[in-house]
């Protein structure tokens, strides 16, 4: 059996070391990608550091990583989509229940895709940039078109004319807030959000048509106003403090859907310490607290929350549609570009753990991303 370099977590709350481990070969609906180029999500270093509590069913060594850019070296006996040779960008989705987390993770020479979570990569787009979207953009699709969130109709071939409602997108200069402006956009949907100042055109230029400054007081006002009389078809929460945002807006303009994709409070101060007991008492304990006080306020005003997991379009109608339809013609279509810029902080396996600590300590409006 050959084998390759990983960069892999080999303890809970362990930092990555650069080991040896088995290639696999593809499963009947799997692509095998030597990785080219990965990106670093926040959900990396919370795994990393709170994975005995948040993420309890891994199990490690693990390798970690979500997104993924390279080009096939093998594929399974099922897969039609895809050819040897072809260079792609998709999904891994090792840290879910019930995955492999060695073969499925991102950080490693050689990783297995699910065909139905991987897309070509334009010949306009560099790895780098193709890196950028999968965890993001599957987020985004997950809160906008999963019926237990806003339930929106996908983006179609038939989409020409517009529909006069309303999404909302609080956070949108985040990851998965700009990939959400455009697939609700794609999709035939107005959309309002909020960014810091230094973004504001750039969320405009993606097809919001309005921006309000999320550090304002009078944001939720300026919302409500650029709203107008138009129905809201439901509202994503990205960020600290989005939740209540959104529910005060929904509340105000008869919105009913709210898509949650963020914990109330940042973990990253946690994560940090060398010991998670007894730190985590009180923040965990604040989460809840908060979640449970957003939770009745949304049920009081008639609004259905719930928590977006990015990766659940593995297993139903959205992953396959977006993936395999969405995908190809929006990037076709110019509706899709990779946003945010990548911003590259290394090159090889040894460098991941110090992209991980970069982009806890925070990047505006950029992805983290690492060649191999």
């Amino acid at each position: 059996m050959s084998s390759h370099l990983a960069a892999v977590m080999p303890t809970p709350r362990a930092r990555l070391a650069v080991r040896p481990t088995a290639t696999p070969e593809p499963a009947r609906d799997e692509i095998l990608v030597r990785v080219r180029v990965v990106a670093v999500n926040p959900v990396d270093w919370v795994v990393q550091g709170t994975s005995r509590i948040t993420y309890r069913w891994l199990r490690t060594p693990a390798v970690l990583g979500s997104d993924i850019a390279g080009e096939v070296v093998a594929i399974g006996s099922d897969v039609t989509r895809f050819h040897v040779g072809q260079r792609v960008f998709g999904l891994a989705t090792g840290k879910d229940r019930g995955r492999d987390a060695v073969r499925e993770g991102a950080f490693q020479e050689y990783s297995v895709l699910l065909e139905r979570l991987a897309a070509p990569t334009p010949d306009a787009w560099t790895d780098d940039e193709a890196a950028v979207p999968p965890l993001a953009l599957s987020t985004a699709a997950c809160a906008l078109f999963q019926p237990a969130h806003l339930g929106l109709r996908m983006p179609t071939e038939q989409d020409d004319a517009r529909t006069r409602e309303v999404v909302v997108v609080w956070g949108g200069s985040t990851s998965v807030g700009l990939n959400a402006i455009q697939l609700a956009r794609a999709a035939g949907y107005d959309v309002v959000t909020t960014a810091s100042a230094r973004n504001a055109d750039l969320v405009r230029d993606l097809g919001a048509e309005y921006g309000a400054d999320h550090h304002a007081p009078t944001a939720v006002d300026d919302l409500v106003a650029a709203i107008g009389s138009r129905p809201v078809a439901g509202a994503v929460a990205l960020g600290a403090g989005s939740t209540d945002a959104c529910i005060e807006v929904l509340r105000r303009t008869g919105g009913t859907r709210l898509a949650m994709a963020s914990t109330p409070i940042s973990l990253a101060d946690l994560v940090g310490r060398r010991r998670l007991f007894p730190a985590m008492i009180p923040v965990f304990s604040r989460i809840g607290l908060a979640t449970a006080r957003s939770a009745l306020r949304a049920r009081r005003s008639g609004i259905r929350a719930g928590f977006v997991w990015g990766s659940s379009l593995r297993d139903d109608e959205v992953g396959p549609r977006l993936w395999g339809e969405v995908v190809p013609r929006a990037v076709s279509a110019g509706a899709l570009r990779p946003v945010p810029a990548p911003l590259v902080v290394g090159t090889g396996l040894d460098t991941l753990q110090g992209a991980l600590d970069r982009q806890r300590a925070g990047v505006s409006a950029r992805k983290v991303v690492v060649r191999l």
